[in-house]
Protein backbone atom coordinates (compact mmCIF):
# COMPACT_ATOMS: atom_id res chain seq x y z
CA UNK A 1 0.00 0.00 0.00
CA UNK A 2 1.50 3.42 -1.27
CA UNK A 3 2.28 6.05 1.86
CA UNK A 4 -0.01 9.52 1.27
CA UNK A 5 2.50 12.10 0.56
CA UNK A 6 1.75 15.20 2.45
CA UNK A 7 2.10 18.48 0.47
CA UNK A 8 2.56 20.69 3.90
CA UNK A 9 4.35 19.05 7.17
CA UNK A 10 4.33 21.34 10.15
CA UNK A 11 6.14 19.57 13.21
CA UNK A 12 6.17 21.26 16.53
CA UNK A 13 6.08 25.11 14.97
CA UNK A 14 6.40 27.57 17.61
CA UNK A 15 7.00 31.50 16.75
CA UNK A 16 6.91 34.32 19.66
CA UNK A 17 7.61 37.99 19.05
CA UNK A 18 9.18 39.19 21.84
CA UNK A 19 6.58 38.19 25.09
CA UNK A 20 3.99 38.29 23.03
CA UNK A 21 2.48 35.36 21.65
CA UNK A 22 2.39 33.95 18.32
CA UNK A 23 1.93 30.39 17.54
CA UNK A 24 2.84 27.46 20.15
CA UNK A 25 3.78 23.75 19.08
CA UNK A 26 1.88 23.93 15.79
CA UNK A 27 1.69 20.41 14.48
CA UNK A 28 -0.16 19.69 10.96
CA UNK A 29 -0.26 17.42 7.62
CA UNK A 30 -2.00 17.99 4.78
CA UNK A 31 -1.95 15.34 2.29
CA UNK A 32 -1.85 16.10 -1.29
CA UNK A 33 -4.73 17.04 -4.07
CA UNK A 34 -6.45 18.29 -0.71
CA UNK A 35 -8.23 21.42 -0.18
CA UNK A 36 -7.90 22.04 3.46
CA UNK A 37 -9.40 24.78 5.83
CA UNK A 38 -7.28 26.97 8.58
CA UNK A 39 -9.87 28.48 10.99
CA UNK A 40 -9.72 30.83 13.14
CA UNK A 41 -10.81 34.37 13.58
CA UNK A 42 -8.22 37.34 13.31
CA UNK A 43 -5.29 37.33 15.35
CA UNK A 44 -5.66 33.67 16.13
CA UNK A 45 -2.24 32.66 14.48
CA UNK A 46 -3.28 32.44 11.27
CA UNK A 47 -1.45 34.51 9.25
CA UNK A 48 2.03 33.89 11.55
CA UNK A 49 1.08 30.44 11.04
CA UNK A 50 1.72 31.00 7.07
CA UNK A 51 4.43 33.30 7.17
CA UNK A 52 6.49 30.59 8.54
CA UNK A 53 5.53 28.04 6.06
CA UNK A 54 6.72 30.07 3.47
CA UNK A 55 9.96 31.35 4.79
CA UNK A 56 9.00 34.75 5.56
CA UNK A 57 9.37 34.74 9.56
CA UNK A 58 11.62 33.16 11.20
CA UNK A 59 10.66 30.70 14.11
CA UNK A 60 12.33 29.81 17.18
CA UNK A 61 11.47 25.60 17.49
CA UNK A 62 9.85 22.96 15.12
CA UNK A 63 10.23 22.04 11.17
CA UNK A 64 7.99 22.86 8.23
CA UNK A 65 8.20 20.89 4.87
CA UNK A 66 5.98 21.96 1.71
CA UNK A 67 6.01 19.10 -1.01
CA UNK A 68 8.76 17.55 0.97
CA UNK A 69 11.33 20.59 0.84
CA UNK A 70 12.65 22.44 4.05
CA UNK A 71 11.43 25.79 3.92
CA UNK A 72 14.40 26.84 5.96
CA UNK A 73 17.14 25.32 3.08
CA UNK A 74 14.87 24.90 0.07
CA UNK A 75 13.44 28.28 -0.16
CA UNK A 76 13.80 29.10 -3.91
CA UNK A 77 12.69 25.45 -5.19
CA UNK A 78 9.98 26.01 -3.20
CA UNK A 79 9.33 29.20 -4.40
CA UNK A 80 8.97 27.36 -8.27
CA UNK A 81 5.78 24.98 -7.09
CA UNK A 82 4.46 27.32 -4.77
CA UNK A 83 1.53 30.27 -4.90
CA UNK A 84 0.92 32.28 -2.21
CA UNK A 85 -2.30 34.85 -2.21
CA UNK A 86 -1.69 37.13 0.83
CA UNK A 87 -4.52 38.65 2.96
CA UNK A 88 -3.20 42.58 2.20
CA UNK A 89 -2.82 42.53 -1.67
CA UNK A 90 -0.49 45.42 -1.14
CA UNK A 91 1.62 46.52 -4.03
CA UNK A 92 3.86 49.98 -5.54
CA UNK A 93 0.78 52.00 -6.07
CA UNK A 94 2.66 53.30 -9.23
CA UNK A 95 3.16 50.20 -10.93
CA UNK A 96 0.86 49.05 -13.41
CA UNK A 97 -1.39 45.81 -13.12
CA UNK A 98 0.44 44.49 -16.23
CA UNK A 99 3.83 45.06 -14.56
CA UNK A 100 3.12 43.57 -11.07
CA UNK A 101 1.85 39.98 -12.97
CA UNK A 102 5.14 40.26 -14.79
CA UNK A 103 6.95 40.92 -11.98
CA UNK A 104 5.86 38.20 -10.07
CA UNK A 105 6.17 35.80 -12.99
CA UNK A 106 9.82 36.87 -13.40
CA UNK A 107 10.77 35.97 -9.46
CA UNK A 108 10.53 32.55 -11.12
CA UNK A 109 12.05 32.68 -13.88
CA UNK A 110 8.63 31.80 -15.62
CA UNK A 111 6.61 32.82 -18.94
CA UNK A 112 3.11 32.73 -17.46
CA UNK A 113 1.78 35.51 -19.93
CA UNK A 114 -0.62 32.78 -21.86
CA UNK A 115 -2.17 31.57 -18.30
CA UNK A 116 -1.82 35.17 -16.95
CA UNK A 117 -4.02 36.55 -19.88
CA UNK A 118 -6.52 33.73 -19.38
CA UNK A 119 -7.11 34.60 -15.35
CA UNK A 120 -7.00 38.06 -15.81
CA UNK A 121 -10.05 37.75 -18.68
CA UNK A 122 -11.94 35.22 -16.53
CA UNK A 123 -11.80 38.05 -13.45
CA UNK A 124 -12.06 41.01 -15.00
CA UNK A 125 -8.71 42.24 -14.49
CA UNK A 126 -7.85 45.69 -16.42
CA UNK A 127 -4.28 44.87 -16.96
CA UNK A 128 -3.42 48.68 -18.33
CA UNK A 129 -4.44 50.26 -14.83
CA UNK A 130 -2.43 51.46 -12.09
CA UNK A 131 -2.56 49.71 -8.37
CA UNK A 132 -3.13 53.11 -7.04
CA UNK A 133 -6.74 53.36 -9.25
CA UNK A 134 -7.61 49.59 -7.96
CA UNK A 135 -10.60 48.99 -5.45
CA UNK A 136 -9.49 46.31 -2.35
CA UNK A 137 -11.73 43.82 -4.63
CA UNK A 138 -9.28 44.55 -7.72
CA UNK A 139 -6.25 43.92 -5.88
CA UNK A 140 -7.17 41.16 -4.45
CA UNK A 141 -7.61 39.77 -8.26
CA UNK A 142 -3.95 40.65 -9.03
CA UNK A 143 -3.24 39.46 -6.31
CA UNK A 144 -5.16 35.82 -7.28
CA UNK A 145 -3.59 36.09 -10.80
CA UNK A 146 0.38 36.64 -9.24
CA UNK A 147 -0.61 33.43 -7.53
CA UNK A 148 -2.07 30.93 -9.81
CA UNK A 149 -0.22 32.43 -12.64
CA UNK A 150 2.60 29.40 -12.49
CA UNK A 151 0.40 26.97 -12.40
CA UNK A 152 1.57 25.76 -8.43
CA UNK A 153 1.63 22.78 -7.48
CA UNK A 154 0.71 23.83 -3.71
CA UNK A 155 -1.53 27.18 -3.29
CA UNK A 156 -1.66 29.01 -0.20
CA UNK A 157 -4.63 31.43 0.35
CA UNK A 158 -4.94 33.62 3.53
CA UNK A 159 -8.25 35.40 3.61
CA UNK A 160 -8.66 35.11 0.03
CA UNK A 161 -12.53 36.38 -0.37
CA UNK A 162 -12.64 39.32 1.59
CA UNK A 163 -12.98 42.43 -0.88
CA UNK A 164 -14.51 40.45 -3.43
CA UNK A 165 -18.07 40.80 -4.49
CA UNK A 166 -19.99 37.65 -4.58
CA UNK A 167 -20.39 37.08 -8.12
CA UNK A 168 -16.33 37.25 -8.66
CA UNK A 169 -15.72 35.10 -5.00
CA UNK A 170 -17.87 32.72 -7.50
CA UNK A 171 -15.42 32.89 -9.92
CA UNK A 172 -12.94 32.71 -7.86
CA UNK A 173 -13.78 29.55 -5.76
CA UNK A 174 -14.45 28.25 -10.11
CA UNK A 175 -10.84 28.45 -10.68
CA UNK A 176 -9.92 26.69 -7.45
CA UNK A 177 -12.24 23.66 -7.79
CA UNK A 178 -10.27 23.57 -11.76
CA UNK A 179 -6.41 23.97 -10.99
CA UNK A 180 -7.23 21.48 -8.06
CA UNK A 181 -8.83 18.77 -10.37
CA UNK A 182 -5.69 19.51 -11.88
CA UNK A 183 -3.65 18.27 -8.84
CA UNK A 184 -2.95 21.44 -7.31
CA UNK A 185 -3.38 20.92 -3.45
CA UNK A 186 -4.94 24.14 -1.77
CA UNK A 187 -4.08 25.33 1.76
CA UNK A 188 -7.41 28.21 2.84
CA UNK A 189 -7.17 30.05 5.54
CA UNK A 190 -10.17 31.81 6.34
CA UNK A 191 -12.88 32.58 9.31
CA UNK A 192 -15.46 32.47 6.86
CA UNK A 193 -16.74 28.91 8.06
CA UNK A 194 -19.50 28.52 4.92
CA UNK A 195 -16.46 28.75 2.79
CA UNK A 196 -14.45 25.61 4.29
CA UNK A 197 -17.81 23.92 4.78
CA UNK A 198 -18.54 24.62 0.77
CA UNK A 199 -15.09 23.34 -0.26
CA UNK A 200 -12.76 21.92 2.05
CA UNK A 201 -12.05 18.12 2.59
CA UNK A 202 -10.48 18.91 5.80
CA UNK A 203 -9.68 21.48 8.62
CA UNK A 204 -7.98 22.73 11.33
CA UNK A 205 -9.19 25.07 14.24
CA UNK A 206 -6.65 27.40 15.60
CA UNK A 207 -7.25 29.38 18.66
CA UNK A 208 -4.84 32.18 20.56
CA UNK A 209 -1.82 30.66 18.64
CA UNK A 210 -2.22 26.77 19.54
CA UNK A 211 -4.83 24.10 17.39
CA UNK A 212 -7.30 22.94 18.72
CA UNK A 213 -8.87 20.45 16.29
CA UNK A 214 -7.81 18.64 13.47
CA UNK A 215 -10.71 16.74 11.60
CA UNK A 216 -12.52 16.43 8.27
CA UNK A 217 -14.89 18.57 7.87
CA UNK A 218 -17.82 15.88 8.06
CA UNK A 219 -16.42 14.79 11.06
CA UNK A 220 -16.14 18.28 12.36
CA UNK A 221 -19.59 18.62 11.42
CA UNK A 222 -20.73 15.52 13.43
CA UNK A 223 -19.73 16.61 16.73
CA UNK A 224 -22.38 15.09 18.65
CA UNK A 225 -23.62 18.05 19.98
CA UNK A 226 -27.05 19.44 19.43
CA UNK A 227 -29.35 22.60 19.66
CA UNK A 228 -32.34 21.43 21.95
CA UNK A 229 -35.05 23.72 22.42
CA UNK A 230 -37.92 22.47 25.26
CA UNK A 231 -41.02 23.85 25.97
CA UNK A 232 -42.79 23.67 29.23
CA UNK A 233 -46.05 25.78 31.08
CA UNK A 234 -45.37 27.92 28.63
CA UNK A 235 -41.92 28.89 28.91
CA UNK A 236 -39.07 28.58 26.22
CA UNK A 237 -35.71 27.09 27.15
CA UNK A 238 -32.50 26.63 25.18
CA UNK A 239 -29.73 24.79 25.55
CA UNK A 240 -26.79 22.73 23.59
CA UNK A 241 -25.99 19.16 24.29
CA UNK A 242 -23.34 16.05 23.69
CA UNK A 243 -24.48 12.96 24.37
CA UNK A 244 -26.43 9.98 23.56
CA UNK A 245 -29.88 11.17 22.37
CA UNK A 246 -32.04 8.54 24.74
CA UNK A 247 -30.77 9.72 27.74
CA UNK A 248 -31.47 13.30 26.92
CA UNK A 249 -35.19 11.83 26.14
CA UNK A 250 -35.37 9.86 29.59
CA UNK A 251 -34.07 13.32 31.21
CA UNK A 252 -36.62 15.40 29.39
CA UNK A 253 -39.58 12.91 30.16
CA UNK A 254 -38.48 13.01 33.98
CA UNK A 255 -39.20 17.41 33.81
CA UNK A 256 -42.61 16.31 32.17
CA UNK A 257 -41.55 18.99 29.25
CA UNK A 258 -44.56 20.45 26.71
CA UNK A 259 -42.69 19.81 23.77
CA UNK A 260 -39.09 19.41 22.60
CA UNK A 261 -36.96 20.14 18.86
CA UNK A 262 -33.59 18.58 18.94
CA UNK A 263 -31.35 20.20 16.18
CA UNK A 264 -28.00 20.04 14.69
CA UNK A 265 -25.38 22.78 15.06
CA UNK A 266 -24.87 25.53 12.35
CA UNK A 267 -21.38 25.56 11.39
CA UNK A 268 -21.02 28.94 13.30
CA UNK A 269 -22.68 27.84 16.07
CA UNK A 270 -19.99 24.48 16.25
CA UNK A 271 -17.22 26.82 15.94
CA UNK A 272 -17.66 28.90 19.02
CA UNK A 273 -18.40 25.10 20.24
CA UNK A 274 -14.81 24.08 19.84
CA UNK A 275 -13.32 27.56 21.20
CA UNK A 276 -15.73 27.18 24.27
CA UNK A 277 -15.21 23.95 25.29
CA UNK A 278 -11.09 23.65 24.33
CA UNK A 279 -10.97 27.30 25.90
CA UNK A 280 -12.02 25.70 29.01
CA UNK A 281 -9.26 23.31 29.18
Amino acid sequence: MNECRQAIEIKGLTKTYGKNRGVSQISLSVPEGDIFGFLGPNGAGKSTTIRCMLGMLHFQNGEIKLLSMNVEKQSREILQKVGYMPSEAMFYPSMKVKDVIRFAAQARNRNCEREAARICERLEVDREKRISELSLGNRKKVSIVCAMQHKPKLLILDEPTSGLDPLMQEAFFQLILESHAEGTTVFLSSHVLSEVKRYCQNAAIIREGKLIKVDSVENLLKSGVRRVKVWKDGREEVFSYSGEIRNLIKQLDQQQVDDVLIEELSMEELFLHYYETEGQR
